[in-house]
This record gives structure tokens, sequence and C-alpha cells, in this order.
């Protein structure tokens, strides 16, 4: 297994690999077709409760209709890469108590790489384009000046809170190499996205804390919100959440890496 070949390299692969997963996808377009639609439903229910919420509540701990929508529109954003690129997290465990996982182990690449670059889930398409469709919503709503600065920011507080959950499902993921049916970690993990829409003020301390320290699904949309619609209350960590968002992915990086490479082959 070779790490030493350079990011150009994997980024022409990857178009490689995507261009006939894509291919053989698009051969059974009415499911492509279904599935998208289905996720945006999904999406639509969340904007609906939202609505219906706001229509006996003025306010949610100090945030307004708008505020709420621009949350719930990045935080779609934040998910839809580890929706799109990340989604083969969710069958690991077949993979490797069937055996099919030393398939990985054996080709001359990154194994993390060509693992998760084996599926790419298109409906995660759907859910991009509601969550912007939201967010722009939200921001006209409110007012924010549409500016090269708002830009680059909102550019790289999507980057950074997609690598918070991107490392979350990593490290949930990572613990089938060692424990028997922990799909359930999988599937417990990826129910704090729900969190992810709310304001962490909201909260007890006790899950204010959890959320931030412990698992930090309020860097997901939150903390990042704060920029554009409460400056006056950002807390200094925030200022940290590239940072931070690096270093948690590359912790789940080296966790999963770690459970592969002691893989044997005989599903245990």
């Amino acid at each position: 297994m070779d790490n030493k070949r350079g990011l150009g390299f994997y980024i022409h692969l990857y178009k490689i690999i995507l261009t006939q997963d894509l291919k053989s996808k698009m051969s059974y377009r009415a499911d492509f077709i279904i599935s998208t639609i289905g996720m945006v439903f999904t999406n639509v229910s969340g904007f609906i409760t939202f609505w219906i919420l706001f229509q006996n509540f003025p306010s949610i701990a100090g945030w307004n209709y708008y505020e709420m929508l621009f949350l719930y529109g990045f935080s779609l954003l934040a998910l839809t890469p580890v929706q799109c690129f990340f989604d083969n997290n969710w069958n690991l465990r077949s993979h490797i108590y069937t055996g099919d996982f030393i398939k990985y182990c054996l080709r001359p690449i990154n194994l993390f790489f060509y693992y998760m670059s084996e599926v790419f889930d298109m409906k995660g398409i759907g859910q991009f384009f509601f969550g912007t469709g939201t967010l722009y919503y939200a921001w006209n709503k409110l007012g924010i000046p549409f500016t090269l600065k708002n830009l680059i920011l909102l550019i790289i507080s999507f980057i950074s809170a997609s690598l918070f959950m991107i490392a979350l499902m990593n490290l949930a993921a990572a613990t089938n190499f060692w424990l028997m049916g922990s799909t359930f970690v999988m599937i417990f993990a990826f129910k704090f996205k729900d969190y992810a829409r709310y304001p962490v003020k909201i909260f007890s301390r006790v899950f204010r804390f959890i959320f931030t320290f412990i698992i930090p699904i309020a860097f997901v949309a939150y903390y990042p919100s704060l920029f554009f619609l409460k400056p006056d209350e950002i807390p200094p960590l925030t200022y940290l959440s590239p940072f931070l968002g690096m270093i948690f992915f590359y912790i789940s990086y080296k966790v999963w890496m770690k459970g592969a490479l002691s893989y044997s082959g005989t599903g245990s």
C-alpha cells in the first residue's frame, strides 16, 4: 500500500473512479431520481417543522425564524460532503464480516482513499441544492451583505464544519474494526446531525460542553453561523474552527487507518 503518491495522482484517480461510478448509477436513472426526490422531501419536512414551530413562538433562545433557517440551511450544506463522499462508511461492517475488506488492503494506493472513493451517494446532490436554496433565502431575508469577505468566510466555515461531521462518522465507523455489531454506534453518531440545526444555547450546560468538546456537533452549524448572525456572541474557540476541524479529521483518519491496518481478513 503506497501512501507516498502525490495529491495530483489521487485527484486524477478519483475523477476516473467517480466517472465510472456515475455512469453505473445513471444506468438506473429512475432510482437516482426517486432517491434524490426522497432526500429533498426529507429536508422539506425539516423546513416545515421550523415554520410550524414559529407559528407559536416568535423566537427560540433569541433566534428568530430566518436565523433558524440560516442555521438549518448551513447544516444541510455542511452535511453534504459526508453524505456524498464518505457514505461507504455505512457498508464497512458488511465488508469486514464477509471478508471483502481484504481487497482494499492489497492495492498500492492509500487504503482510506480507495475505500471511500468507491461510493458516491448522489442523494447528497439534492441535499446540497436544497441547503443552498434555504441558506440563500435566509441570507437575503436577514439582509446579510454579500461581500467577498463574507463569501470567503462562508467557504472556510463550510469546509471546517464539514470536517467535523466527516470526522465524527469516521470515528463511529472505525468501531467496526474492534466491536461486533457496532452499527448502533454509526446510527447513534449520525443522529447528532439533528442537533446541529439548533442553537447550542437551548441546551443545558452539560450538553453545551458535550456538543463543543466531546461530540463537537456545535461546530457543524451553530458556531460558524455566529460569524454572520451574531458576531458579538462568538466565543474565542470559534476562531480556531478551521484548525480544530483539520485536527479532528486527522485524528479520525488515523484511528480509521489503525483499525484497517489491524484487519486480519478473517472477519475479526
